[in-house]
């Protein structure tokens, strides 16, 4: 009995040191103190060579280099403001001094080993904030993988609201605030409340061509014409749903300049473009038939990430981050992360695309491409361009002048939609 009783407190124990191991108050490796993690690092774990904070105090991104990919979970802590983020084991090799000097929403950082198989970053934060987006992005392009954390401030009962049940606190100031509150002799008015922000994705639909430019012409059939059709339909499909918002970058026979096509979708910081094409090939290169989903090439990409960090005019080159005070190397890395990203989202679309439209159109024998289409080049905006058939096929004719094909096609572009804002949406909430 005795030795059943020392068991039980023996137990407990370990219980207790588990929950405090959990508190993101534990004791991490200072960025000012003691040895140099580089120094202890063991071979088999992933490393993190660098670590940066970019942006202000609206939005501010953290950036973490490794020589592998990993995975993650962050989670927010209230009085005081702090995002936990959990790790597998890590070698941490930065720089002395990294994480000791703050930026935009975040005060400070620290960072180490928490337990065996675990590590943790803990950000002390300057007041509220949520992380909008998290993710990792594999090597590419000679860059190393990378985890992101997108901070975004918000007011403290949207901090409190976000957080799991069991670290959620009364709504109440901030503990520094509370001590110097003065309680009015009466009480205020209410403040008006805010215009309701209509949050929504927005889609922007983009019927190629138009005014004097007519596109591919066949049997008296103009492509203007018969891609304006279809991205009206295709709108009024989608915004029967309820779920989002549509803006088409023309919806009548007027001619828009691809820059300002583009400009529309970045201008309104769209979730989603979608460019509608009707494809042609002249007679001596034989006959083509079916749907064709391009994306922006690689190395089209390449390059315009290369001339997007050399223009004199960062600003807002990626949304919601101006990288005019930015170094030349942090607003490289920037404009590369966000377009790995984007081409991520925009592969992702394709493939869904080109698997619902299978069910109602007739497809290329490639239908997935990708080329450096100048609509497509927003670096923040996910964009596809959709190649509805051969003008100068007569099969695919009698398709795109059909009404019933039309009604098909458009439906499954818009469960095409609905799946893949399903997903993202999903991926885009930190665990609790």
């Amino acid at each position: 009995m005795v030795s059943r009783a020392n068991h039980l407190v023996l137990l407990g124990s370990a219980l207790l040191c588990v929950a405090a191991l959990a508190c993101a108050n534990i004791t991490l490796v200072s960025a000012t103190e003691g040895p140099s993690p580089a120094a202890a690092a063991i071979p088999g774990f992933p490393t993190a060579s660098d670590a940066r904070l970019a942006g202000d105090a609206k939005q501010t991104r953290f950036i973490l280099d490794l020589d592998k990919s990993i995975t993650f979970r962050a989670f927010a802590l209230a009085d005081p403001y702090r995002v936990v983020v959990d790790i597998p084991q890590v070698n941490f090799a930065l720089a002395a001094g990294t994480g000791s000097a703050g930026r935009g929403l975040i005060k400070a950082f620290r960072y180490g080993l928490v337990m065996p198989g675990g590590s943790r970053i803990v950000f002390d934060l300057t007041g509220p904030a949520k992380v909008a987006k998290s993710y990792v992005l594999d090597a590419a392009n000679g860059q190393p993988p990378r985890l992101v954390l997108e901070f975004e401030e918000v007011d403290r009962t949207t901090f409190v609201q976000s957080l799991a049940a069991e670290n959620r606190p009364q709504l109440r100031p901030a503990i520094a605030d509370a001590n110097d509150a003065v309680v009015p002799a009466t009480v205020p008015p209410e403040p008006p409340k805010p215009a309701m922000v209509d949050s929504r994705p927005l889609i922007i639909i983009d019927p190629g061509h138009g005014g004097v430019d007519n596109g591919t012409q066949a049997s008296g059939e103009s492509e203007k014409n018969l891609v304006l059709a279809f991205g009206l339909a295709l709108r009024d499909r989608i915004e029967k749903s309820g779920k989002y918002r549509v803006v088409m970058t023309r919806n009548d026979d007027t001619f828009i300049p691809l820059d300002d096509r583009v400009k529309i979708a970045r201008n309104r910081s769209a979730a989603l473009f979608v460019s509608i094409h009707a494809d042609a090939l002249p007679k001596h290169e034989g006959e083509a038939e079916g749907a064709t989903i391009y994306t922006l090439s690689d190395k089209a990409s390449d390059a315009e990430a290369a001339r997007l960090a050399e223009t004199e005019n960062k600003a807002d080159a990626i949304g919601g981050v101006n990288l005019t005070e930015e170094p030349t190397e942090v607003a490289d890395i920037l404009i590369d992360l966000a377009q790995r990203e984007t081409r991520t989202y925009s592969n992702r679309f394709a493939r869904l695309l080109a698997s619902e439209m299978k069910n109602s159109a007739r497809m290329y024998k490639h239908p997935l491409k990708s080329a450096g289409f100048r609509v497509l080049k927003a670096p923040d905006v996910p964009s596809v361009l959709v190649e509805l058939g051969y003008v100068s096929n007569k099969s695919d004719l009698e398709h795109l002048v059909s009404d019933n094909w039309r009604a098909k096609t458009v439906g499954s572009m818009a469960q095409a939609i609905d799946i893949f804002f399903a997903k993202r949406l999903a991926t885009a909430v930190p665990a609790n």
